[in-house]
């Protein structure tokens, strides 16, 4: 790609790690909800959608580099608040420049797809919109109020539900230790029983990494929030497994898992059990702590 061939994208792109191989394509900058109080990654970026033309620009410098390819994720925050026919005019566009493109991702929030009819959601599916990736974090209500993520289990049970019914896959997030100390167990009991209830074809497994510029760093110097440990929040993370008899892939190796994790279950649940269990047994809190303090950056 030339100098004169740059694609648009604004500040640190994210995108899930089972998404490395989609062509990533910007439909938003920043994030509509901006108060979840352990996010930092969106800084003081405004949302915005990106105008057309930029999209249109960017597929087709796609097109002349990779006119093969099979999936594009959107990336932002949380594209699919777009409007439906936002939504469906940005899929036509796509197959318009990238005719064998199967399947579209993105991230959600669970209001943006309350704010979607069924009927609307169906067809989005027919258009290729297939997957959508959901940081739902727990499923532990109180740490839901308190961490302002501006949803409950009820409302992630609701949504996840009409995603199965118009046959849209997702894929949610689990983050030990956003209940804080002393209330991993709890968390995890209520996020195993929320998830059984659903069909999450992935589970990505994070884990709280506070940085000074997080909302949350201002509730723990007051004392309104104690920071789990590292072991109890390996022992969190045990029980979730030890729960969770919905059929799905467990993807916990990103940078915040001081112990990384990868399989299916049930079928590797002994397995993933054991490699816990293993680094309970060699690692004391003062080495998984050293771990977690030089996390520079997600």
């Amino acid at each position: 790609m030339t100098d004169l061939e740059q694609l648009h994208f604004t500040g640190t792109v994210w995108r899930p790690p089972y998404e490395a191989r989609s062509v990533l394509l910007q439909a938003t900058v920043g994030c509509t909800h901006r108060t979840c109080k352990f996010c930092s990654l969106y800084g003081d970026l405004r949302f915005r959608l990106s105008p057309m033309e930029e999209i249109e620009a960017d597929l087709a410098i796609v097109a002349r580099h990779q006119p093969r390819a099979r999936r594009v994720f959107l990336v932002g925050a949380n594209p699919f608040v777009l409007s439906y026919g936002r939504l469906v005019r940005l899929a036509d566009r796509i197959r318009d420049f990238l005719p064998k493109v199967r399947t579209i991702g993105m991230f959600a929030r669970i209001d943006d797809i309350a704010r979607k009819s069924d009927g609307e959601l169906r067809e989005l599916r027919a258009r290729g919109i297939t997957g959508l990736s959901i940081g739902t974090e727990t499923g532990d209500d109180p740490s839901l109020a308190f961490m302002n993520k501006g949803y409950t289990a009820a409302d992630i049970r609701e949504q996840c539900r009409r995603l199965d019914a118009a046959g849209i896959e997702y894929y949610l997030t689990y983050m030990t230790g956003l209940a804080g100390a002393g209330n991993g167990e709890r968390a995890a009991r209520a996020t195993a029983m929320l998830f059984n209830g659903l069909h999450p074809y992935i589970i990505g497994i994070v884990s709280l990494t506070l940085f000074p510029d997080a909302p949350l760093a201002a509730d723990v110097a007051a004392g309104r929030f104690a920071e789990a440990g590292e072991r109890e929040r390996l022992e969190e993370l045990r029980t979730f497994i030890a729960e969770l008899a919905v059929p799905t892939t467990l993807m916990g190796h990103t940078v915040s898992n001081t112990v990384p994790l990868l399989g299916r279950l049930p079928e590797e649940r002994t397995r993933l059990l054991g490699e816990i269990d293993d680094a309970l047994a060699r690692f004391s809190e003062k080495e998984l702590a050293a771990y977690r303090r030089g996390i520079g950056h997600l």
